[in-house]
């Protein structure tokens, strides 16, 4: 993970969107720790207290548990979970905008496969 943070939210949460994605993308395994809260903050140059708080939202959000004296680990099915979540999320929250902004633009389906094979 990388320090590239921005203005537009907290970093804790900010952190705990990175260990997201790198859930969902496979970077960290059902099952794999987590980097120590101290080895984040070090690495990361950020306070313990916020990769902390980033930590327990995930543990809250059901994705990572505390194995105590051994560390944060991903739970068996994290992955399978935010990939319904997300794509729940963007059937119905962003999926609706971009139907919109194709009906706006006039676009039909073979327009929009070709462009799509193209890329």
């Amino acid at each position: 993970m990388t320090p590239d943070w921005t203005d537009d939210q907290p970093i804790y949460r900010q952190l705990k969107d990175k260990v997201v994605t790198a859930i969902m993308e496979g970077a960290l395994k059902e099952g794999e720790a987590l980097p120590s809260v101290r080895n984040v903050a070090v690495d990361l140059q950020i306070n313990p207290i916020t990769a902390s708080k980033a930590y327990q939202e995930l543990v809250m959000d059901g994705l990572v548990e505390k194995r105590r004296g051994l560390g944060m680990f991903v739970v068996e099915g994290a992955r399978s979970k935010l990939m319904e979540v997300e794509r729940d999320k963007f059937l119905n929250e962003e999926w609706p905008r971009v139907l919109e902004t194709i009906r706006r633009l006039g676009f039909n389906a073979d327009e929009l496969l070709k462009s799509g094979l193209s890329h």
